[in-house]
């Protein structure tokens, strides 16, 4: 690891990638650790990327794989981090209907956040996600967002292999109180 990785977070996300091209395109880019970021680790779409499949796969490629979608989902379990204070059903877009700034205040989010980067630190470490493109992920809408604050770099691969630097998202203002 370079001295100006050290303690960078990478993102990426599966999308509908080729299972051989996204192990490819960690290697390429010396990851060394998968931490999955996904409350639910399936895909009827892209079973290649189930956990026990990808988790297989990369240990294959000497590439270590750690499940923290319990600590940083972007579908949490609890009501009260939802906007409308209801559970969404599976289909809804939680993008929209999550609460982060309630996430960032419970102490399970804080608790993997802290582990993600002891993680990094030590080692070149990508946090995954199914969605490719950031701007439509929570990754980049919570988790990059949390890490920038506190100063860590954040750098999401994206489909081509290019790395596109983790900007702080401009929050919209509320009139109402």
């Amino acid at each position: 690891m370079t001295q100006s990785d050290k303690g960078t977070v990478f993102s990426i996300g599966h999308g509908n990638l080729a299972e051989d091209d996204f192990v490819t395109s960690l290697m390429a880019h010396e990851i060394e650790v998968v931490v999955d970021v996904r409350s639910v680790p399936f895909s009827q779409y892209t079973p290649q990327f189930n956990r026990d499949a990808i988790e297989t796969r990369l240990r294959a490629a000497g590439i270590d794989y750690a499940f923290a979608g319990r600590f940083l989902g972007g579908r949490p379990t609890d009501p009260t981090c939802y906007r409308s204070g209801v559970l969404p059903d599976h289909s809804a877009d939680y993008l929209t209907l999550v609460d982060y700034d309630e996430v960032e205040q419970r102490p399970w989010y804080r608790r993997g956040l802290d582990r993600l980067v002891e993680i990094a630190s030590a080692r070149r470490t990508v946090m995954m996600c199914s969605e490719e493109d950031p701007a439509r992920c929570h990754r980049h809408h919570l988790i990059a967002q949390t890490l920038l604050t506190r100063g860590i770099v954040v750098s999401h691969i994206r489909r081509n292999g290019s790395l596109e630097p983790a900007r702080p998202v401009t929050k919209q203002l509320s009139l109402l109180p």
